[in-house]
């Protein structure tokens, strides 16, 4: 089965992208989260978080 990447729907904060990012690797959504406020600490997180909420699809589970 292939694997895909979609933002999370039932595990999401903002909007789903690292919940999405965490399913896909099979990690705990916190660690994702953290790593990805220290990029948003050092100033292209943000950039690149809104970018991957624009470009990966909302995933179909509920």
């Amino acid at each position: 089965m292939e694997k895909k990447l979609y933002r999370a729907t039932q595990d999401r904060r903002i909007l789903g992208v690292c919940g999405g990012i965490a399913q896909y690797l099979n990690v705990d959504p916190t660690v994702v989260r953290m790593i990805a406020v220290a990029l948003a600490l050092s100033g292209s997180g943000v950039v690149f978080y809104l970018i991957a909420a624009l470009i990966m699809p909302e995933s179909a589970e509920f």
